[in-house]
């Protein structure tokens, strides 16, 4: 038993690192980065198209100083993130840094890792971003504790991952491979990661219950990605014809368009904007699909915002003109 735990284990790190080295994108240009607590107007920058859209007091939030204790499903996101803010007109977004275990509850990430401690002692991390599994996990409430003791003002993210396996991610840990991608039923993504969506939001509820105030958010990656699933099997998403296309493998890590949907989700649940008009990111022009276009582009955007304004965790609120 040992034996065959193992090498599951070795299997699933060797593909976790394949499709990080797969999805690693070109160095960014000059101006990416991330950084400051609360939201407040800065000046449009020229080239932004949603910064033309409204009044810059309205547009643009200022920059935050984050950090991503990740494991792999959570990789990508960091760098289309700062090509999203750069686009946006967000000065000042500072990437302090990615503390990264393949395959790692946040626990993990707390008793193993150091770099994630080191940031947030220095005060200088406005939002702070994990990717828990299966929950509750105390390394959420560690890490909360000690970033709200050197900066009362910090935000915390928690990625609610889609379901990795094509399982509930309470399960995640026990290695059970569920369906093929493509097999799974639209009756079956409906209760396929509720267990784990719901555990999150409890332990979300009770960490700002403890502090009196929201001090943790969702990105709800799960819902998104169920929902985009099921438009996929009634042929509801042009440009992708099969779950599978959102899948590097059976074990969940993603593709080019989930990447891009993930990380149009992040944007949106950070800096409480749309991603609505923002350009095609390098990791989806890199696909060279056809069907990945602009057109393509501009529906996960879209669905992202929608995604995101209609869960209440996510904290964000669509503006009266947009409802």
């Amino acid at each position: 038993m040992k034996r065959n735990w193992y090498s599951k284990f070795v299997l699933i790190a060797v593909a976790a690192l394949a499709v990080c080295i797969a999805l690693a994108p070109c160095k960014p240009a000059a101006g990416f980065g991330g950084a400051s607590a609360a939201f407040s107007g800065t000046s449009v920058a020229a080239q932004s198209p949603v910064a033309q859209a409204t009044k810059a007091e309205d547009a643009i939030p200022a920059g935050q100083r984050v950090f991503y204790a990740a494991h792999s499903l959570m990789w990508p996101v960091p760098d289309p993130l700062g090509e999203a803010v750069n686009a946006y007109g967000i000065k000042d977004h500072v990437l302090v840094g990615m503390q990264s275990m393949g395959f790692s509850r946040t626990q993990q990430q707390w008793d193993q890792g150091t770099q994630a401690k080191q940031a947030l002692k220095t005060g200088k991390v406005d939002d702070f971003i994990m990717s828990p599994m299966d929950m509750p996990d105390t390394g959420v409430d560690n890490f909360v504790a000690l970033g709200l003791e050197n900066n009362p003002k910090m935000r915390f993210f928690l990625q609610n991952n889609w379901a990795g396996f094509n399982n509930d991610g309470q399960k995640a840990r026990q290695f059970q491979m569920g369906p093929p991608w493509d097999a799974t039923t639209e009756e079956q993504l409906k209760t396929l990661n509720t267990v784990c969506e719901k555990a999150f939001e409890a332990q979300a509820k009770a960490i700002n219950e403890k502090y009196g105030h929201p001090v943790i958010f969702i990105i709800p990656t799960s819902q998104a990605n169920q929902t985009l699933r099921a438009m996929i099997i009634r042929k509801e998403f042009p440009g992708l014809d099969k779950q599978s296309q959102l899948f590097a493998d059976q074990i969940g890590h993603p593709t080019a368009p989930l990447v891009t949907l993930n990380t149009y989700l992040h944007f949106a649940t950070i800096y409480g904007r749309s991603p609505v008009g923002l350009p095609m990111p390098t990791i989806l022009k890199r696909a060279n699909n056809p069907k990945w276009d602009e057109s393509f582009n501009k529906a996960l955007q879209e669905f992202a915002w929608k995604t995101v304004i209609e869960y209440p965790y996510s904290g964000v609120k669509a503006p009266l003109s947009a409802k």
